[in-house]
């Protein structure tokens, strides 16, 4: 980070960041996973609620409360200098709801604030047998939250559904109301197809619509696999990658449980952890002592604390 933006607030290196280029943007389910974003180079950190509730051995149909989420959002944001943006699902109930969320992420450090269009017994936004609130229920949680908001900067995303519900024409006319109503950014959740993703970017654009677009190339879902520089060509300025960190490390645990299990010793998979050098380094914490190492042990491994 330049000193120049170094004293830009992160809303508006959000704002900046999402005006200027494309950038893939990982999600956390903790503030370690934010570090390693960091540390990692990228430049925009999400909280997915999918990977929160996964986290805390809940699937993700909105079983968070805002307490739980602002209280991870916090100690995300404030783990890393990057700005972050939360995922809020459908804004915890109506617009009374979401002006409280609102200011609860703006206490909690957040750059920018997303919110969808389904019911409040949402589902994940790539399985099927959604529901859509109303278009004027949206417009005035968006309008909620723009009024909500005390630093102008912060961004509000707003998600649409619409395209495995109504259609893709509903979800270009949702995307244009929510603009009008304040929208900061637009995120068109599980389009089928590159030129999908094309035909809603251009089609939001000649309704008279500049605003930046975000996409969720998440894993398993309905959206093909494309790569950020595909997005970019389609008029995309952010890529969530929301739960990816989550699935590689639950699939590492697994591995490693089996082995431990089988063998009694982790002594093969030492490396694949994470040493306690990179690891206090990660967490900025300085250690005097220089712990003894174990035979087998390489010289930048040493074992770790309970």
């Amino acid at each position: 980070m330049t000193p120049e933006r170094s004293t830009l607030s992160k809303g508006q290196r959000l704002r900046e960041l999402l005006t200027t280029r494309t950038v893939a943007i990982p999600g956390a389910f903790n503030a370690l996973t934010a570090l390693q974003i960091e540390q990692a180079g990228y430049e925009i950190v999400y909280v997915s609620g999918a990977a929160v509730s996964a986290a805390r051995g809940l699937p993700d149909i909105g079983l968070i409360s805002l307490v739980e989420m602002a209280g991870d959002a916090a100690a995300i944001a404030k783990a890393v200098a990057i700005p972050t943006i939360v995922d809020a699902d459908t804004g915890y109930g109506p617009p009374s709801a979401v002006m409280e969320a609102v200011r609860a992420f703006e206490q909690a450090g957040v750059a920018g604030m997303q919110i969808e269009d389904q019911e409040a017994a949402k589902k994940c936004g790539h399985l099927s047998g959604k529901r859509l609130i109303p278009v004027f229920d949206m417009v005035a949680k968006i309008k909620a939250a723009v009024q909500a908001r005390r630093d102008r900067h912060f961004v509000i995303v707003a998600r649409t559904d619409a395209r495995t519900v109504d259609g893709m024409e509903a979800a270009i006319q949702r995307a244009r109301a929510y603009v009008s109503a304040g929208a900061d950014v637009l995120f068109p959740e599980a389009l089928l197809s590159a030129e999908e993703f094309g035909t809603f970017a251009l089609e939001v654009k000649k309704a008279g619509v500049h605003v930046p677009l975000i996409a969720n190339m998440t894993e398993f879902g309905k959206t093909p696999y494309l790569s950020v520089a595909e997005f970019e060509s389609l008029g995309y300025r952010g890529v969530l990658f929301p739960a990816s960190t989550l699935r590689v490390a639950a699939r590492a645990i697994d591995k490693l449980l089996v082995e431990l299990k089988f063998f009694g010793s982790q002594r093969d998979w030492l490396d694949h952890m994470m040493t306690r050098h990179d690891l206090y380094e990660l967490l900025r914490y300085e250690n005097d002592e220089e712990p003894a190492r174990r035979p087998y042990e390489r010289d930048d491994t040493s074992t770790d604390c309970d």
